[in-house]
């Protein structure tokens, strides 16, 4: 895409005003740096470290503070499809993403420390980007200007903006999985898969038995639980992409099998029976690796609120990890966002204040990915709107339009956060019958799409006359 300064240049006769961004999150970054391409200056506000949220650690920008999976990398996954679509719009994060790249199988899983320096540097040393380390407690009083805060936006802005959106916000328990140290593990009772070996065997697989299956669940099930808030305890609500494992548990005996311990596709190579298959577990934990070094590793899927006590010991009972160490045990917080459907138009504009714009998990929209697009279109916006030129709206044939026109219309009563799935893209003219070809076709269309959508964008045309 062409700078959008010159294709300004006859419409602006003094400079461009100054873009705030509030939030240094993933779509906070994204934001900041897609409004200083076009030229902008930028101010970036982040209120850590002084004031750290609960479940930050650092006051790096792009901290990932759950998993460090952008998810599956194929462009006929939805995740997969976002990634690709981004990295053709000029996406600093994902770039970032894919140079500190850990192995994951068939996922784009990152280096989170790594990854999290090197965007901070990249936005830091900008020459157009001002980065403010401070809370802002108040809304702007004029444009353009990001909101990209995150479900974890501190009290002050949270009531700044309920003030002016005039509803309440809606919220739900997210939670984060722990983290084990790599030599603390029994490597003797692991083995490395990735699942039906796709990619790397970049896993380490941890195999249950049916006996210690069950009695692993039993232990979660009679696990005490972390103490709410009182203001948490009148609303709590799980988001179902992310339930707490102990939460899968108590939901039946085999939910986790065929949730985070499912076993299809990871036999073990070790094992095999009389007609030398390699023999499949019962239930399979999955631990990814954190860092390149593997010195660190995830365990997929255990997002937990249980006591830090009782996470030591009910994790102890998986199979090598008996003297597991833990870099970080895991936590649950309320996340918060807005009704975006009543509030924001699909360019991410606020509908009562056009020089307002919100963007990440803010909006509605979950995992790393979309909140990555979210910040992509909010800071080309603002540019936009700094340079005097029209805001605009990405297609809703790719699945980054798709779902950023889902969350401005869905219907407000019963909204909740949306992840990228391909059922939000239109049906397609003739479509395979088979599953995957079908996928594929989506993901093929949405890219061609994009393709000429930013051809046209570049040549000064109306971006829809190629739609």
């Amino acid at each position: 895409m062409t700078d959008a300064r010159s294709a300004a240049a006859s419409l602006v006769a003094r400079p461009a005003a100054a873009v705030h961004v509030l939030g240094g999150g993933l779509a906070g970054t994204e934001a900041a740096w897609q409004a200083a391409r076009h030229g902008v200056r930028v101010v970036l506000h982040e209120m850590r470290p002084a004031q750290l949220t609960p479940a930050h650690r650092t006051g790096q920008l792009a901290e990932l503070v759950c998993s460090n999976s952008f998810g599956a990398r194929a462009p006929d996954r939805a995740a997969g499809l976002l990634q690709e679509e981004l990295r053709r719009l000029g996406s600093l994060v994902i770039r970032k993403a894919d140079e500190h790249a850990v192995p994951a199988g068939g996922a784009l899983a990152v280096d989170r420390l790594r990854f999290a320096e090197d965007l901070t540097g990249a936005v830091a040393g900008h020459p157009e980007i001002e980065l403010r380390r401070e809370e802002v407690r108040d809304l702007p009083e004029r444009g353009p200007a990001v909101i990209a805060t995150g479900p974890l936006t501190a009290a002050g802005l949270a009531a700044s903006l309920q003030r002016f959106t005039g509803l309440e916000y809606l919220s739900f328990f997210d939670a984060a999985s722990p983290i084990v140290e790599g030599d603390s593990l029994d490597h003797g009772l692991l083995y490395r898969a990735s699942r039906y070996d796709r990619g790397e065997a970049a896993y380490l697989n941890s195999p249950m038995d049916r006996a210690q299956y069950l009695r692993f669940r039993e232990a979660l099930c009679g696990a005490e639980q972390a103490e709410l808030h009182a203001f948490e305890r009148t609303s709590a609500r799980f988001f179902e992409a992310c339930l707490p494992i102990e939460e899968l548990a108590r939901r039946g005996e085999d939910t986790m099998r065929f949730g985070p311990l499912k076993p299809v596709g990871l036999e073990r190579p070790d094992l095999r029976d009389a007609r030398g298959r390699a023999l499949r577990p019962y239930a399979v934990v999955q631990l990814r690796a954190e860092d390149r070094e593997g010195r660190l590793f995830n365990l997929v899927g255990f997002q937990t609120n249980l006591r830090w006590s009782e996470q030591q010991r009910v994790f102890r009972m998986i199979p090598g990890l008996e003297r597991a160490e833990f870099a970080r045990l895991g936590v649950m917080h309320r996340n918060t966002f807005l009704n975006a459907p009543e509030l924001l138009a699909p360019t991410l504009q606020f509908r009562r204040r056009p020089d307002l714009l919100a963007a990440g998990q803010l909006t509605g929209t979950e995992g790393y990915a979309a909140a990555v697009a979210g910040g992509w279109l909010a800071g080309t916006n603002a540019a936009r709107l700094a340079l005097g030129l029209e805001p605009l709206a990405l297609p809703p044939a790719t699945l980054s339009g798709a779902l950023l026109a889902f969350v401005s219309s869905a219907a407000p009563r019963d909204f909740q956060p949306m992840p990228p799935n391909l059922g939000l893209l239109p049906a397609l003219e003739r479509p395979p019958r088979n599953k995957r070809e079908r996928h594929a076709a989506l993901g093929g269309r949405a890219l061609d799409v994009l393709d000429r959508w930013r051809a046209a964008i570049g040549r000064g045309s109306r971006a829809d006359s190629v739609l």
